[in-house]
């Protein structure tokens, strides 16, 4: 889909404006910062991270754009080290009771699974509440209740299910997630249905069957004949010890192919069925030219010893981003100078401003 310019109209009605975000980053300038970031991580035995994560992220919103305008974030490295430093405690304290006994471990796991729901809470109100946009920040206005809801007991629903609930549970997290968000005081809202997650989830693992399935029969072919061409044992032991390995490769391509296919399809899904007050949000990405970016972004991580993890991650990166749009429902400029507004009227509410991150 071409754009005009960044607030030309693309689709929809005549009263309604359609903007692609962009992305500027370039794997070059993001390699610079990844490297640095990594050498002073080990460096200081990982205390820099929480200073990585925020030079990372500063560098990765002020790269996206809506309108002529950049994303801007403003976590705290001190915060987020803080929770860093308090998930290395709960981990290592986990890991210790196991070593004393096994009740004292299982009573450890419990306070955990109690403490997650609370943690991925405030993970959420600072992530949001430390992006801004024009000036303005987001924010997020779910409750404790509803984390608990979200992060234990449909946990547990789903381990009684078996599996069989992940659709479900996946669709009650985005629910949570984007129908509790706020842009200042104009608030997020998600309507994608359970069967649509369903839907998603069949696609992929059915893509996923129906290839391991090809796959299976095409090596089992081509092992019998290997084994029938052999004269004598040792090469057939060999050809036998090649075919299986070739097997086990083309498995694991399969596998790693199949997720951008199932990426994609969540993606669509899920920003198609969003929306910011009355502006409708959408996601145009093809899951031809997402298996291809990812296809060729493991070929030359391979091939650079993972020199190339920066290029690949800024290469997908700017695929993800800049196939979203949004349809504005007049003006971007009318649509903010009234959420800024309301933001003025109501001021932020000091419940967000929490320096809290465990980096989920």
């Amino acid at each position: 889909m071409d754009i005009q310019d960044q607030q030309g109209f693309i689709g929809g009605n005549q009263s309604n404006t359609v903007m692609a975000l962009e992305f500027k980053g370039s794997g070059s300038e993001y390699f610079r910062i990844w490297i640095v970031n990594l050498l002073l991580s080990i460096i200081t035995l990982g205390i820099y991270s929480a200073w990585a994560k925020v030079r990372r992220n500063r560098y990765l919103y002020s790269s996206t754009s809506l309108a002529g305008s950049s994303f801007e974030y403003h976590g705290n490295p001190i915060a987020i080290l803080k929770g860093r430093i308090v998930a290395l405690v709960l981990f290592a304290a986990y890991n210790l009771a196991f070593k004393f006994s096994l009740a004292m471990g299982g009573v450890m796991l419990l306070v955990l699974m109690a403490l997650m729901p609370w943690l991925i809470w405030k993970s959420l109100q600072f992530k949001l509440y430390n992006s801004s946009f024009r000036g303005i920040r987001f924010g997020f206005r779910g409750s404790a209740k509803q984390a608990y809801i979200t992060f234990l007991l449909w946990p547990i629903l789903y381990a009684c299910s078996l599996g069989l609930l992940a659709p479900a549970w996946h669709q009650r997290i985005k629910q949570f997630q984007h129908s509790e968000s706020r842009f200042g005081g104009t608030h997020f809202s998600f309507d994608g249905r359970v069967s649509q997650f369903y839907m998603a989830y069949l696609w992929g693992i059915g893509i996923m069957i129906v290839g391991t399935i090809v796959i299976c029969v095409a090596f089992a072919g081509t092992l019998g004949a290997t084994i029938f061409a052999a004269r004598s044992e040792n090469i057939a032991v060999a050809g036998t010890m090649v075919s299986l390995a070739l097997f086990a490769l083309a498995i694991y391509a399969w596998m790693f192919s199949v997720y951008p296919i199932f990426l994609t399809l969540l993606q669509n899904l899920i920003w198609n069925h969003t929306k910011l007050g009355n502006n409708q949000v959408s996601s145009h990405m093809d899951w031809k030219k997402m298996t291809s970016i990812a296809l060729t972004n493991i070929v030359g991580i391979i091939f650079t010893l993972g020199l190339f993890i920066p290029f690949a991650q800024i290469r997908a990166l700017r695929y993800r981003i800049e196939s979203l749009h949004i349809e504005v429902a007049d003006s971007l400029d009318h649509f903010v100078a009234a959420t800024q507004e309301q933001v003025n009227a109501t001021g932020e509410g000091a419940a967000d401003l929490l320096d809290f991150d465990l980096s989920l």
